[in-house]
């Protein structure tokens, strides 16, 4: 089938005969590749009107923590990093990530998300007393913390399983994990950007195992490594099965996918073919749309799909929410993992958010961890200084 014939028949797309219109490693292919780009945002808007009829766009108030850069995966892609013994490692103490989340309760948040690097000086006892102590201290903060490799290299220090890893972590208080450490779930392209992460079944592999703990998980996805479309594709295709999976047997599957294009400004990865790495690779404006519009068509069985502003830009994000996403992302307030690799903007308001969301013609719905709907006070209307009214797209 051609791109306009798959297109077409995307049209009729229901939540009732999804299983029947679900899309094809080769029509998602096919459409990622040849689709016009109008085509292409034209469908998935329409698809996210259909998952998402009332007009509303949600975001959410969190703060990100990165509580030690002490690393042994030596990602090729990565700047934050730093190996055990370098002069600029470091890790945060308990009292230091509790100031943050008094910075991150006093405008009204509700999600710390923590990740660092694999750290091995760290035993497991100083991940449940951190828990403990952020419950003991926050209640109220939803505390997603610790990507799957993290909780791989965890169960490596502790001689545990890491499925035994979660459970006591969920024990002391964790809520759910990251989705952090996916990049590219296509073996390939995984063994030379980042090797030492393993196969990419290790991720899948937790974060199942955290999605039979009831845990809350999200799905994400990094690309521009020089991969195929039809590699992308495929990241998305294990994502999905694995979501069926989880639905259909925990009834708790990953709540978004969260894509953005790799950062390559200042690290070995874009330092690569005599520094032209990154300038031809990595992904531009139209490329990072095309993959959401791809992506909210593909994945039928997640309900919302994230517009990426830190590596993008909120300009871009915005055209993100006419192109298939619901979901405008987070303040985060602190990001040092994206940023070191060459982004530039580190947080933003809600104000911000609410500003993209609204000018975009949607209703801005703050949220939290899990997408249950949060009291929201409306920042004051900013369409009279506008040229024109603002569009509703709803």
């Amino acid at each position: 089938m051609n791109w306009e014939s798959i297109l077409q028949r995307q049209q009729g797309w229901t939540l009732e005969n999804a299983n029947e219109l679900r899309l094809s490693i080769e029509e998602a292919s096919e459409i990622y590749e040849n689709a016009p780009l109008h085509e292409l945002t034209m469908a998935a808007d329409i698809r996210r009107k259909k998952l998402h009829p009332d007009g509303k766009v949600t975001y959410l108030v969190d703060r990100n923590v990165n509580y030690t850069n002490v690393c042994t995966i030596n990602c090729q892609f990565c700047s934050f990093y730093r190996p055990p013994g370098h002069d600029e490692t470091y890790t945060q103490s308990f009292e230091e990530i509790s100031q943050r989340i008094n910075e991150l309760e006093d405008i009204g948040g509700s999600r710390i998300l923590m990740q660092g690097g694999v750290n091995p000086d760290l035993e497991f006892s100083w991940y449940l007393d951190l828990i403990s102590y952020l419950v003991e201290n926050h209640p109220d903060i939803h505390l997603d913390c610790f990507s799957p490799i993290e909780i791989e290299g965890i169960a490596e220090v502790s001689g545990m399983t890491t499925l035994e890893v979660l459970t006591q972590l969920q024990a002391a208080g964790l809520h759910g994990l990251p989705g952090g450490g996916a990049e590219m779930l296509v073996e390939e392209v995984r063994k030379d950007i980042s090797p030492k992460k393993g196969n990419p079944d290790n991720w899948l592999r937790v974060m199942q195992e955290a999605q039979s703990l009831g845990l809350t998980t999200s799905a994400t996805n990094v690309f521009g490594f020089g991969e195929t479309l039809r590699q992308r594709v495929q990241h998305m295709s294990r994502i999905r099965d694995l979501q069926d999976y989880a639905l259909q047997n925990y009834d708790n599957g990953f709540t978004s996918f969260i894509a953005w294009p790799v950062q390559l400004e200042s690290n070995s990865f874009g330092r690569r073919n005599r520094g032209q790495n990154k300038h031809v690779l990595g992904a531009g404006p139209t490329e990072y749309i095309r993959h959401i519009a791809v992506s909210r068509l593909f994945f039928d069985n997640i309900a919302s799909i994230q517009a990426s502003w830190p590596t993008m830009g909120l300009g871009v994000a915005q055209m993100a929410l006419l192109s298939g996403a619901n979901d405008a992302g987070s303040t985060m307030m602190e990001e040092n993992v994206v940023s070191a690799s060459g982004t530039t903007k580190l947080s933003a308001s809600e104000i911000e958010l609410q500003n993209t969301i609204i000018r975009a013609g949607f209703i801005p719905v703050k949220r939290d961890s899990d997408y249950n709907s949060l009291p929201t006070e409306i920042i004051p209307q900013l369409d009279q200084q506008l040229a024109a009214p603002i569009p509703q797209q709803y």
